[in-house]
């Protein structure tokens, strides 16, 4: 259902990642030791001109977990999931394994 949504110019689309609330084990975990605001990156612009016309890359590409601010974004919803639109500039950082 994402794909039909193509973020234009250095617009990011985003699939934010819910943190497991129990251990593999069934143990409840507090909600402050689970809230990592954190994302998968779903589909990317083409990025945005500068002042000579020529062309920016976005920094993302699609399969990238990225660090979120806590706010901001455009929410969209598409079929039964919850998606986020930022911008790249306003990506935080990569999480990498």
């Amino acid at each position: 259902m994402a794909k039909r949504l193509v973020p234009l110019l250095n617009r990011v689309l985003v699939e934010k990642i819910v943190p497991p609330s129990k251990t593999n084990a069934g143990i409840l975990l507090p909600e402050k030791s689970t809230k990592l605001n954190s994302g998968r990156v779903t589909a990317v612009g083409p990025g945005i001109r500068d002042k000579e016309g020529k062309i920016i890359p976005v920094a993302v590409k699609e399969g990238d977990t990225v660090l979120l601010p806590e706010y901001g974004g455009t929410e969209v919803k598409l079929g039964d999931k919850e998606y986020h639109l930022f911008r790249d500039d306003d990506i935080l950082g990569t999480l990498h394994d």
